[in-house]
């Protein structure tokens, strides 16, 4: 068949009209053979643009189009509509990518983008000659989610997805859901109860008819694909049947052995059998092994399986593995703070009075450890000089992290002004960087704490915290002022820097998901998909992915779900076919692609004694083809033959 190439070149207004000679690309490409048509326009992505090359395919008889524009990752699925609706396969139209890899980066060398627009053009119209017409890969789908993490963020895809009329399994690590939230005193700006807002929610989700909560429990194995992925997950030993329990608590209160409670963030006790706290889902307790005098004593004491009157406790309990079939899976794991033990200048986790900001969280609440008091941790009296530092870890490129945690300023603010309205004559203080209120309100909530709450808001950096004469002694820069200060405060709230949640990054491997150079969960796209990981099937949400606010954790929780529910309104899943194929005929069988591939897509035919791809996996990464040493493996449309021809254009050999 006649090869009849369309080139339509894009000024995407100046953004590459700016630097590139437009109309001369189209003119001289015009005369390049195969190429039937060749125009440029002002805004190619616009409907006018679309409908110049819908009609153009028509009225000239394209067999490939090239647009040339910005990043493919922008605008290749808008191209390949309109190439759709002209009657054309959808993967025989390329885009040639010169905003991006060229007219952003020649700025001011008009004639060397121009040259290099011409040339990116040729080699796009170069693989175009060769495009195969492809269709996609359709694979079954299992309509039912799995959604790792029990916070907020966690919660709230469950609560949407099952909402929405599907399956969901829910996976949470600990007791009981709820995560950080539910450690919180107040929430800003409106300062509402955390528990009265979380409550609700997780007693929703543990009686939701579509949703199966495992607390207690982990994701030990994950294979498969997006729609058929298969989950182990391993329901860790309670050593207490809780489907017989009812949650009287008497085992709880009888239990002589003690422990730092992790909920309260070891400003107080809990037993070793616990539960983790009055509002927990669900609300009954598990036994802490690594502390129980039972298992610690060769069975001595046993006092919770006297007393409880049901007999639900059982020291035989072992863990045990459930395997699923799910057809997506949401990650919400959530966030850890950076330790405390890192920032020694600041006499982290040396001194009983510098306590964490979820600590001072649990010390607000009336549920925690001192009832809702303001108590230094040292002495159990009243702080009346309180000093919050903000940044402790975050935008420390030198010592610590780069980034910006983005809820410290806030949390902080609201700690300041919660300490006002328990120590009526207290001062508080504030050391910040730059006070920063990216939110709805937050701006207000921060004015009222400075001025209202007669908060004193110190811009600059504290270099150093140490104890003197029962003091907490505070030494500080005011940059505005250009004084040193030097403040002796009976206790000092850091607001450290978030960082991942400690499972994440082996979940991430499992699932192979990549996260960021600190440990966080990537997205496809930043901006056009903000959810999806790069493999289908995943979607992220919440502090997984990067420092949130609730607000954030749940706006991006109910988008994860929205993809998610719009995966299982089809029947079937269709996937991208431009994967690895491996010709049997030249195969040598020596299983190198299967070694290097990173989705387990590559098996061995023992019968055939060939190495073949699974279509409903390959992701098309390239890792096998690059790595076969017989040249069997190759990429749809992205043949060794197109690459030859490719860079022979590039270097216009």
């Amino acid at each position: 068949m006649e090869e009849r190439m369309g080139v339509f070149v894009c000024h995407c207004g100046t953004n590459i009209a700016g630097v590139v000679d437009v109309k001369r690309v189209a003119e001289e490409l015009a005369d390049y053979p195969g190429v039937a048509y060749s125009t440029d326009y002002t805004y190619m992505c616009s409907d006018p643009g679309q409908n110049l090359v819908k009609d153009a395919i028509k009225k000239h008889n394209l067999t490939g189009v090239i647009v040339a524009a910005c990043s493919p990752t922008l605008h290749e699925a808008t191209f390949r509509r309109a190439g759709t609706a002209a009657g054309m396969n959808q993967y025989q139209v390329e885009i040639a990518n010169i905003r991006e890899q060229c007219s952003w980066v020649h700025q001011g060398d008009k004639e060397a983008a121009t040259s290099k627009a011409i040339r990116t053009i040729k080699v796009m119209i170069e693989k175009a000659r060769l495009d195969e017409a492809l269709e996609p890969i359709s694979v079954p789908m299992t309509p039912r989610a799995l959604v790792v993490g029990g916070g907020i963020a966690g919660i709230q895809a469950a609560l949407d997805v099952a909402n929405a009329g599907h399956e969901v399994i829910l996976v949470e690590k600990s007791a009981s859901i709820g995560g950080h939230m539910a450690q919180l005193s107040e929430t800003f700006p409106t300062l509402d109860c955390s528990q009265c807002i979380m409550t609700p929610k997780m007693v929703e989700v543990a009686q939701h008819p579509k949703i199966k909560l495992m607390t207690y429990s982990e994701v030990d194995d994950v294979s498969g694909y997006v729609g058929n992925f298969k989950v182990r997950i391993k329901k860790k030993a309670a050593y207490v049947n809780r489907d017989v329990c009812t949650g009287c608590g008497l085992c709880v209160e009888k239990c002589p052995a003690k422990t730092p409670s992790e909920f309260d963030e070891q400003l107080a006790d809990r037993k070793a059998i616990y539960t983790p706290f009055p509002q927990a889902v669900p609300n009954k307790p598990v036994l802490d092994a690594e502390h129980c005098t039972y298992f610690l004593k060769d069975g001595k004491c046993g006092i919770c399986a006297k007393v409880c009157p049901l007999d639900c406790i059982d020291y035989e309990q072992k863990d045990e593995f459930i395997e699923v079939e799910v057809g997506a899976i949401v990650v919400a794991t959530g966030y850890d703070l950076y330790p405390i033990e890192n920032l020694g200048e600041y006499g982290g986790g040396k001194y009983p009075d510098v306590i964490t900001g979820l600590q001072f969280e649990r010390m607000l609440s009336a549920s925690g450890p001192t009832g809702g008091e303001v108590l230094r941790p040292s002495n159990g009296e009243s702080p009346k000089e309180v000093v919050f530092l903000t940044c402790c870890g975050s935008r420390d490129t030198e010592n610590h992290l780069p980034y910006c945690s983005k809820i410290c300023c806030m949390y902080l603010t609201k700690h300041a002004m919660l300490y006002k309205h328990k120590v009526h004559d207290g001062q508080a203080y504030v050391f910040y960087m730059d006070v920063r209120t990216g939110g709805k309100g937050y701006e207000e909530f921060y004015t009222r704490a400075a001025e209202e709450d007669d908060v004193l808001y110190l811009r600059g950096k504290v270099s150093k915290i140490f104890e003197e004469d029962g003091k907490v002694m505070v030494w500080g820069v005011d940059t505005l002022s250009g004084k040193k200060i030097e403040i002796a405060a009976d206790m000092a709230v850091l607001g450290l820097a978030t960082v991942p949640n400690k499972a994440a990054a082996e979940l991430a491997n499992m699932l192979k998901i990549h996260t960021d150079e600190w440990g966080f969960l990537s997205e496809a796209h930043p901006k056009l998909r903000p959810v999806e990981a790069l493999a289908p099937g995943f979607y992220l949400a919440g502090a997984a992915q990067g420092p949130k606010d609730i607000p954030e954790c749940v706006a991006q929780a109910s988008a994860a779900a929205s993809k998610v529910a719009a995966l299982f309104a089809e029947s079937e899943y269709h996937r991208e076919p431009v994967i690895a194929v491996i010709d049997e005929d030249t195969c040598a069988g020596c299983r190198v692609c299967i070694s290097v591939c990173p989705y387990d897509a590559a098996e061995f035919d023992d019968e055939k004694k060939v190495a073949r791809i699974k279509e409903a996996i390959c992701e098309g990464c390239g890792a096998c083809i690059a790595a076969c040493p017989s040249g069997s493996a190759q990429q749809k449309n992205l043949t060794d033959e197109q690459l030859y021809k490719m860079v022979s254009a590039a270097l216009e050999v």
